[in-house]
């Protein structure tokens, strides 16, 4: 089937894919963008038998099915066709079949020996979409154990192929361009960098400016790189003087065909990463890059997705310049520096280290390896995401507990979107209408941006692209009887079908008339400023990220509902709890039905569990401090002198501070938390006997040895020790009742000598000391010499000691 024209690096190295895949029966081919790889390749192999070959895109599909045919002369669906989801365009002498990745999989999926295939080429396999990695990794299962004549190719444009040719075999370079391309580097003189979806205007600014300087200095048509719609349109915006297209995966099928044709016209056409690879936008000499990419990320913490803008690597900028050197010579204008360039990363981060993998998780339990086990994935899913993917899928009934697939699963996987879509429409549809859940469905399937889902679900009732997935949807749905539906509005109908998706965003405002608001999955989210939703009780949110830096989430799109929804969609999260709490500087008891985190209903609790008052007391000590205990004096010298034996002694004396008594307050008040019930309960505790709680057996006996109450004095006194301070226990005591002692008293066993204040006879402070021999030598006569006056009628012996 090749023909003769036209004459591409590839047909050099045509020969050694045949003898690759004869002689192993996979293999890997590489070569840079335009050099025929996506085109002749098929057309060679399919002199073996039938081909199939999988692109990563709608588009792409579209585009390699009609450059093949042409190039045999014949018109698509003869021996060259092509099927995306809801068309096939072949024929009974279709010897090349282009289809997409994800329709490669489902094929798989019912087809696993794929009956009459001889060759399966999984071109662009450099990109790692998830569906990518399934269609290899079940390619290769499917040559191991059902289809060992199955041929299988990998096509690279990078040379990133170390672990494809592990998996597959020999690798086939062909490593002539097929036109040289310059690169001239315009980076902008000061821009912020992407945050989240923002894009610094400045960087559109410098884009539209670049395309005009490219307009003036180059020939040829000029395709710009944008990372999405928005930057599509500002740039269009900013340009509207000049012929400009544009090329994105969700325009219909005719607006995109449209830009693949030759142009009598010159033009630039913006698109996004859809115009990245496998397809020539003919008339294009120039590439304008903004240098940015829309990579999908998920906080799987919290169950939000979202798309987020990031510097692309090496190999896409590669990828990207290549377009302008298909037909002839061409230029790529960079919109940054050499030196930022070579900071890039060298390859784009696969789909499965970052995505959300709820799909990817319910394609491997229909294959029957749940969790990838025994399958040659290029890289393993990470172990986090997989787990929350897994818990979704039992939560939606498409898993068993052992994570095999179900028959709803099998049902939820054959509707061909993300699960928790394909839940929200066979449930939703019995309700609202099989029309109106497609048309729900179809709008969340696009990722709409817009706020006010209902709104913009009315704007879009007219786009063909929109049209075409939800006659989609509703074939893949089948007969549905309606329900009640049909009587709903449109704002419940969507919102239910958004709650069935997403039950864990149901969200209620915190306050009336308030933009702020709590989900049931118990993230807090905010509308934006002047949201027209604002003051709404109750939204189902169908998209909502948090930015960086930022507490709660965003709103990004959400419909108004009303409780009785809410709970309708959320059935499976409705639990009443008894809730015992520390609220108001007391505990509070109420029997409360929740959605979620979302409260609901709450009841005064008569008779609170005793455990859970014990822990609403615990979590108020916490708040508000030992100072909700009566200290009594007995509790307060207690305190201190256990304080001073830790701190003199350490272990295994308890600590006492604060912060270790609020800890362990289970351990040492635990039997008067049993007991109590409110926080004047608290102000009635022994605290002195519960303090006593803490000693060890083995040391309670020595507390007394280790830090007494009192300390023998001259004669027959005994002196109380204050042990305010851990770090020194204090004696008072008058000057002339320490005469005939000799020696400074101690505690701690022997180990610590207290500090003793030396006061006059009217109780002023004359001395401080810790060694008493040495003040009698030295302090003392000059203190007798200044009170002997002051108090002459005291005696004031020369030698104290006697």
């Amino acid at each position: 089937m090749l023909p003769p024209e036209p004459d591409l690096p590839i047909r050099r190295v045509l020969p050694r894919v045949r003898e690759a895949l004869d002689g192993h029966g996979s293999a890997v081919l590489v070569a840079p963008p335009g050099t025929g790889k996506t085109t002749l390749v098929p057309l060679d192999l399919a002199d073996h038998g039938r081909v199939l070959i999988a692109e990563p895109r709608r588009l792409a599909t579209r585009a390699a099915a009609r450059r093949m045919a042409s190039l045999l002369g014949e018109r698509v669906g003869e021996r060259v066709g092509y099927a995306v989801r809801g068309e096939r365009r072949t024929g009974p002498d279709t010897r090349v079949e282009v289809v997409t990745t994800g329709l490669l999989v489902r094929r798989l999926q019912h087809d696993p020996g794929l009956d009459g295939v001889d060759t399966v080429i999984l071109d662009e396999c450099h990109e790692r979409h998830l569906d990518s990695d399934l269609a290899l990794a079940f390619c290769v299962d499917v040559r191991a154990n059902l289809r060992p004549d199955l041929r299988l190719l990998a096509t690279s444009a990078t040379a990133d192929t170390a672990r494809l040719a592990e998996l597959l075999g020999p690798t086939v370079t062909a490593d002539d361009a097929l036109h040289p391309v310059d690169a001239v580097w315009t980076p902008p003189s000061k821009v912020d960098p992407p945050r989240g979806l923002r894009v610094d205007p400045r960087l559109l600014d410098h884009v539209a400016a670049t395309v005009r300087r490219a307009f003036a200095e180059r020939d040829g048509d000029i395709l710009v790189f944008l990372p999405g719609a928005g930057e599509i349109a500002s740039v269009g915006e900013r340009l509207r003087d000049l012929p400009v297209r544009t090329l994105l995966g969700r325009q219909d099928a005719a607006e995109q065909d449209a830009v693949l044709r030759p142009s009598a016209q010159r033009r630039v056409v913006l698109a996004t990463a859809v115009a990245e690879s496998s397809l020539t936008v003919p008339g294009v000499r120039v590439v304008v890059d903004a240098g940015l990419a829309r990579v999908p990320r998920t906080d799987h913490a919290r169950g939000l997705g979202a798309l987020v803008t990031v510097p692309v690597s090496k190999a896409v900028a590669e990828q990207r310049a290549g377009r302008a050197g298909r037909e002839a010579p061409g230029t790529v204008y960079r919109c940054w520096s050499q030196a930022a360039h070579d900071r890039l990363p060298a390859f784009p981060e696969p789909e499965i280290a970052a995505a959300d993998l709820t799909g990817f998780a319910l394609d491997l339990a229909v294959w029957g390896a749940p969790g990838g086990q025994g399958l040659a994935l290029p890289d393993q899913p990470p172990a986090g995401p997989m787990t929350v993917a897994t818990e979704t899928l039992r939560a939606l009934g498409a898993l068993d507990d052992a994570g095999r697939v179900t028959d709803r699963g099998r049902r939820i996987a054959g509707v061909g979107t993300h699960p928790r879509l394909a839940r929200a429409l066979l449930d939703g549809a019995p309700v609202v209408g099989a029309d109106r859940a497609a048309e729900v469905v179809a709008l969340l399937d696009r990722e709409s941006a817009t706020e006010d889902l209902v709104a913009g679900w009315r704007r879009v009732r007219g786009d063909t692209a929109y049209q075409q997935g939800v006659r989609r949807l509703r074939a893949d749905l089948g007969t549905v009887r309606a329900g009640r539906g049909p009587r709903l509005s449109d704002d419940l109908a969507a919102g239910l079908l958004v709650g069935l998706a997403y039950p864990e965003r149901l969200a209620k405002a915190r306050g009336a008339g308030a933009s702020a608001y709590l989900m049931s999955g118990g993230t807090a989210a905010d509308l934006t400023p002047g949201s027209p939703l604002s003051g709404s009780d109750w939204l189902a949110v169908a998209a909502a990220d948090r930015p960086p830096g930022r507490a709660s989430a965003r709103i990004r799109s959400a419909v108004v509902i009303d409780e009785a929804t809410a709970r309708e969609a959320g059935a499976a999260l409705l639990a009443t709890q008894d809730e015992v709490a520390w609220s108001g500087g007391d505990v509070v008891a109420r029997r409360v039905e929740r959605l979620g985190a979302v409260p609901l209903v709450g009841r005064p609790l008569s008779t609170p569990s005793a455990e859970l008052v014990a822990a609403a007391l615990r979590d108020g000590l916490a708040k508000e401090g030992l100072s909700l205990l009566r200290w009594e004096k007995a509790a307060v010298a207690l305190r201190q002198r256990l304080a001073f034996a830790r701190h003199a002694l350490g272990d295994p004396w308890p600590d006492v501070s604060d912060a270790a008594l609020l800890e362990n307050a289970a351990g040492w008040l635990g039997p008067e938390l049993a007991r109590a019930r409110r926080r004047a309960d608290l102000a009635r505790v022994d605290v002195a006997s519960a303090l006593r709680r803490l000693l060890p057996w083995q040391i309670a006996g020595r507390l007394e040895a280790v830090a007494p109450e009192r300390v023998a004095g001259p004669g027959e006194r005994r002196l109380r020790v204050d042990y305010t301070d851990p770090e020194a226990p204090v004696v008072a005591l008058k000057v002339q009742e320490a005469f005939g002692w000799r020696d400074t008293p101690t505690v701690a066993e022997g180990r610590v000598p207290v500090l003793l204040h030396l006061l006059s006879p009217a109780g002023r402070p004359v001395a401080v000391t810790r060694d008493l021999a040495s003040f009698w030598r030295t302090g003392y006569p000059q203190v007798r010499a200044e009170l002997r006056g002051r108090y002459p009628k005291h005696a004031w012996p020369a030698d104290p000691t006697g």
